[in-house]
């Protein structure tokens, strides 16, 4: 028999609307990891129930007045009605309804409990991730099976970070110069080669870190020499740009490159031709230069650290790249590429327990993807009947962070400030010239917050 929910209204004064819509993303299966996740919109439902079923898949209905959602999840370990998501107001409450194995919110267990932006909620064995408010996306309802990227690493539940890879698309088949930021382990060079895949162009990809090179060998491996330009130089050789030619060249960490060989880029990139060390001729080339960093370019060439001109020429295009800690729910869709990669045919035999899940989902990975995917192939070698326990992840994942003596509450003044903050972040899609505008302060104050709640800008998309 259904049960009725009933929705009282009352003439209590609202909170303002929440800009974007809110969406519930399966985010890990601990025994089915290769499944990915999936998305479902909650934009017009008044109440959400989660429980175990045959398939994977959403009824929407109508009880009582209340329009409603009913998701179904193929977990054993959930129960039959798990748990309900309502919609008090403009706020989201979740409700355990009694389930045999509980309900916990970010590692804590619940029987109720209002649901933050970003929250991690566990019923069973699985695990979902709540968003408050997100670009609105077509399907309401999408498995991660049905993605089709545009290329390799594009894969994405997230609608913020699908706008994002749109961006990626419409400039990789331009002319437009790409500048991609992002964390160290935030995928820029994957972006780069997913950049080149698209643009078409017959040439190689080819990438350099301009900060692993010696500064002495740098122009001579970027720029090529001829034989006998200095000593050791035995050969003629073409260097990374020229061999680059009708192709592309990500040149990664750009804000470590000396200003010495930023002119000479700067003077590639203006005519199109490269002078070896050593030659007396320029050399005539194509070349697409796509540019990737984890600084603040602006800001060093405030410094006189980095060329304002080579900055005006290599940033036609932002790409900013969220941090994994910030796209938890596509953590399935990463660790399903990942799992596939190391483990190879024994992919299909790997599962999770729910504690090393948990510890996992709720790690800050401040290395990002880089960090995962070594957490991952280390537990793959340790877990040898293909099953990964908490004992099998690094000491940095299984250890939560040591919470101080005691703690010292959050300020409401300063809990309205963030939310305010992270309110005109969405709004303003991450620019943060445009937040200080409308918040009437200092660009410098805004980054001062921002720093001070670590808040990345980057992460709401520009």
């Amino acid at each position: 028999m259904a049960t009725t929910h009933t929705i009282t209204q009352t003439h209590e004064r609202k909170s303002p609307p929440v800009a974007g819509k809110p969406y519930l993303f399966l985010a890990f299966k601990c025994d089915r990891p290769l499944e990915g996740g999936a998305r479902f919109s909650l934009e017009g439902a008044d109440v959400v129930t989660v429980g175990r079923g045959g398939s994977l898949q959403v009824e929407r209905g109508q009880e009582g007045g209340a329009t409603t959602l009913k998701i179904s999840v193929p977990d054993g370990r959930m129960s039959a009605l798990h748990a309900r998501l309502q919609r008090v107001l403009n706020s989201w409450v979740l409700e355990d309804l009694g389930s045999k194995n509980g309900t916990l919110i970010d590692g804590k267990r619940v029987t109720s409990s209002p649901l933050a932006d970003g929250a991690l909620l566990e019923l069973g064995h699985s695990f979902f991730v709540f968003r408050e408010a997100l670009p609105r996306a077509e399907p309401a309802f999408l498995e991660s099976r049905h993605l089709r990227p545009a290329a390799r690493g594009m894969a994405t539940l997230s609608p913020a970070f699908a706008a994002i890879l749109q961006r990626v698309v419409a400039f990789a088949r331009s002319q437009v110069p790409v500048l991609v930021r992002g964390e160290s382990g935030t995928g820029k060079e994957l972006i780069a080669s997913a950049i080149h895949e698209l643009s078409g162009r017959p040439g190689p990809f080819m990438a350099v870190n301009c900060g692993a090179i010696a500064p002495n060998l740098l122009e001579s491996e970027l720029f090529g020499h001829r034989k006998g330009a200095f000593t050791g130089a035995i050969e003629d050789r073409a260097g990374l740009v020229r061999s680059s030619d009708r192709g592309t060249l990500l040149l990664d960490e750009i804000g470590d490159l000396p200003l010495p060989a930023q002119a000479t880029l700067l003077r590639v990139l203006q005519e199109s031709e490269v002078m070896p060390v050593g030659a007396t001729r320029p050399v005539k080339i194509d070349l697409r230069v796509v540019a990737a960093t984890h600084r603040d370019l602006g800001a060093l060439a405030a410094r006189e650290l980095f060329r304002p001109d080579l900055l005006a020429r290599l940033d036609g295009a932002m790409i900013s790249l969220p941090r994994l800690r910030d796209r938890r729910e596509d953590f399935g869709v990463i660790v399903a590429a990942l799992i596939e990669k190391s483990a190879g045919d024994a992919a299909n035999s790997v599962t999770f327990s729910a504690d090393a899940a948990r510890l996992m989902l709720l790690h800050d990975w401040p290395l990002n993807v880089r960090e995962l995917e070594k957490c991952l192939a280390s537990a793959l070698v340790l877990a040898h009947d293909g099953r990964i326990e908490l004992e099998h992840l690094p000491e940095v994942v299984r250890t939560p962070p040591k919470q101080p003596s005691s703690p010292e509450p959050v300020r409401e003044q300063d809990q309205r400030l963030r939310e305010e903050l992270m309110k005109q972040l969405r709004e303003n899609r991450g620019n943060v010239t445009a937040v200080a505008r409308s918040m009437r302060k200092a660009r410098t104050q805004v980054q001062r917050w921002l720093r001070r709640f670590d808040i990345d800008p980057g992460s709401f998309g520009r």
